[in-house]
C-alpha cells in the first residue's frame, strides 16, 4: 500500500507542474499592460545564448506589434558571462530596431525571483505586467508575479530542442520547489 501511495505522488509531483506549465502558455499577453519584462537566461561571452535569443525574437515581435509597451530587460551577470543577461538583451534589441527609450535595464537579478522583484522596484506602480520567457519557463514566472502583487500575461517563446528534456525536469522541480516555500 505504502509503494503505492509513493508512486501516486511521484505521479502527481510529476503531472500536476507539467499542466500549470501548459495552461500558464495560454495567458496570451494582448498589450494591456505598459510593461513587459523579458527574463534573462545565459550568455555565452557577450552574445546571447539559444534560448535568449528565442525570448529577445519574441520580444521583439511584440514590441513592434505593441509599441507603447516599454521592455524591462532582466538579468544579472554570471562568473561565465562576459557581460550582463540585460546588457545582451539591450544591445540585441538595439541592433534589431527597438529603440532606447523603451528599455528599462535591470541588471542584478540571479533567479527569476529577483528578475520580478528587482523589475517591481524600478518601474512605476502598475497593476501588471507582460512576462517573456521561454514556454517551459512562464508558470513559475507567472506564480512569482503573484506573489509579489502582479497580474500578469505572457509571451511563450520556443524552447531549444537540445535543452527541452532537460529544463522541462528542472522547471518542474523547480516549479515544486516554489510552489511549496514561497507559497
Amino acid at each position: 500500500m505504502m509503494v503505492v501511495l509513493i508512486i501516486v505522488g511521484l505521479g502527481m509531483c510529476w503531472m500536476l507542474p507539467g499542466d500549470r506549465i501548459k495552461q500558464a502558455q495560454q495567458m496570451k499577453a494582448n498589450g494591456n499592460y505598459d510593461y513587459a519584462i523579458i527574463l534573462g537566461a545565459k550568455v555565452n561571452g557577450e552574445v546571447p545564448s539559444l534560448s535568449l535569443r528565442y525570448r529577445l525574437e519574441s520580444a521583439v515581435e511584440y514590441a513592434m506589434q505593441y509599441p507603447h509597451v516599454q521592455l524591462v530587460l532582466s538579468g544579472g551577470q554570471g562568473k561565465d558571462e562576459g557581460i550582463s543577461e540585460a546588457e545582451a538583451m539591450y544591445r540585441y534589441l538595439q541592433e534589431h530596431g527597438i529603440a532606447k527609450e523603451r528599455l528599462v535595464i535591470e541588471d542584478q537579478s540571479t533567479s527569476t525571483y529577483e528578475n520580478l522583484q528587482f523589475s517591481k522596484n524600478i518601474i512605476p506602480e502598475v497593476a501588471g505586467v507582460t512576462i517573456i520567457s521561454s514556454d517551459y519557463h512562464l508558470a513559475r514566472a507567472r506564480f512569482l508575479a503573484r506573489q509579489i502583487g502582479w497580474e500578469s500575461d505572457v509571451v511563450a517563446a520556443k524552447t531549444p530542442e537540445s535543452v527541452k528534456a532537460k529544463v522541462g525536469l528542472r522547471e518542474r522541480l523547480a516549479l515544486l520547489k516554489t510552489w511549496l516555500f514561497r507559497g
